[in-house]
Parts: C-alpha cells; sequence; structure tokens
C-alpha cells in the first residue's frame, strides 16, 4: 500500500527534471513560446522554485540547448568499419531522428535559442559542427585537411541543416529520400571539389573504392551513369 508522499528530489535531479520538461515542451513548440509558468507546472513545482534552480528563464533555456547539442552532437559518431556511404547514411538517420523527435527545439537550437540566442547558445551548435566536420574526417582517414576539403565538408554540414529546417516546413518530400540524397550530396560535392584538384581527386577514388554496387555511393554512380549512358570518361588534367 502507498501512501501517496513524493520522493524530494535532490538540487541536481530537480534540474535534470526541468531541462527533461523544458525539451519535451520543446519539441511541440518554440522556445520563446513556452513560459517558465508552463514548464514549472509540468513539473510539478511552483514557479519561484524553478527560479531558485535556475535564475532566469535563458539559463534554463541554456542548460536545455546544452542536453540536446550533446545528444545531437552524439549521433554524428559512427564506428569506422564497413562501407563508407552506408556508415553516412545510418548517421543521416540518426540526424533525422533528432529532428523529427525535436521538431521547434531543432530551429531554436540553430538559431541559438530564443530571441536570436546569447554567445553562449551560439557556441554550442558551432560545437555541434565541428564535431560533425571532425568525424566525417575520421571517415574519410584524413589528419590535415586541405582548404579544398574543408569547404566541402562544412558546406556539407550547412546543407543537411537547411535541409532538415525545409523539411520540418511542411516534410512535403519523404524523409528517407532526404537522407539517401544527403549522402548523395557529399559525394557530388566531392566529385566537383576532384575534378579541380588532384588531392581532392584521390580522396574521392578512395572514398568510393570497394563501395558494394548496392551501396549509397553505389547507387548514386548507378543513377548518374543512367542519366548519360556512354559518356567517355576524361583525365583528370
Amino acid at each position: 500500500m502507498t501512501t501517496g508522499v513524493r520522493r524530494r528530489m535532490g538540487v541536481e535531479e530537480r534540474k535534470q527534471q526541468l531541462i527533461g520538461v523544458a525539451l519535451e515542451l520543446f519539441s511541440h513548440r518554440s522556445p520563446e513560446d513556452v513560459s517558465i509558468d508552463e514548464i514549472a507546472a509540468a513539473a510539478g513545482i511552483s514557479r519561484p522554485l524553478v527560479y531558485h534552480y535556475f535564475p532566469g528563464k535563458q539559463s534554463l533555456y541554456e542548460a536545455a540547448l546544452r542536453r540536446a547539442a550533446d545528444d545531437l552532437a552524439a549521433r554524428f559518431v559512427e564506428p569506422p568499419r564497413g562501407p563508407r556511404g552506408a556508415r553516412l547514411l545510418r548517421v543521416m538517420g540518426r540526424f533525422f531522428d533528432f529532428v523529427d523527435e525535436h521538431g521547434p527545439g531543432f530551429s531554436a537550437l540553430l538559431r541559438g535559442g530564443p530571441a536570436g540566442g546569447s554567445s553562449s547558445a551560439n557556441a554550442m551548435i558551432d560545437e555541434v559542427r565541428q564535431i560533425a566536420y571532425e568525424q566525417t574526417l575520421i571517415h574519410l582517414d584524413v589528419e590535415k585537411p586541405s582548404a579544398r576539403l574543408e569547404l566541402v565538408i562544412r558546406s556539407w554540414v550547412s546543407l543537411a541543416e537547411t535541409t532538415a529546417l525545409l523539411w520540418l516546413d511542411g516534410r512535403r518530400i519523404p524523409r528517407a529520400e532526404l537522407e539517401l540524397q544527403l549522402v548523395h550530396d557529399f559525394a557530388a560535392l566531392a566529385a566537383v571539389s576532384a575534378a579541380y584538384d588532384r588531392e581532392m581527386a584521390d580522396i574521392l577514388v578512395r572514398m568510393l573504392a570497394d563501395e558494394p554496387a548496392d551501396s549509397p555511393f553505389g547507387d548514386l554512380v548507378a543513377r548518374l551513369s543512367a542519366l548519360a549512358p556512354g559518356v567517355p570518361d576524361q583525365p583528370l588534367r
């Protein structure tokens, strides 16, 4: 038989609860549309008690964004084993899982938080972008990237963000198609850069080497070949 007496939470446990409640509310509405009163009610505590744990609304928002940013960054981590295209597709699947789960909160994260965000909030998303960049280098087996390779990877990370934001606005393109298209986009960006640079050409060859026909990169090659049958190969000048 239960007594109905609530267990008193410790300080850190209560903070984590409030962060979790805030993130849940942010998954349905943008943070600037969620009030401290709503967060307090959802957590089952009073408004003044929220301010006991967080000195202001912005500090709670930033704590929630910190957890979300850490979660998103972790989704870019993939063991460097197996075909590269398949690895990248798994990463895109986890990335869109996050986008799907968080919705408006994801949009706020990219904007750096409510009302344009603070410098610390903006720094969080820059950390996520840097982790995505570094993880991509790991899969390409490159330790010291050239300026062209850095441009390719950072452009692709930005493209993934924009694609996800546009997808959230109506979800007019099937998610699975966009995940695969983003993998293809990475190969396409690398291929264009390879046409201008021998080092990038070597990276592209290495990236596509031993890719099975049913892998995302193999699928792209087949699709492009079908569009332009009989086009002779041109040597890189």
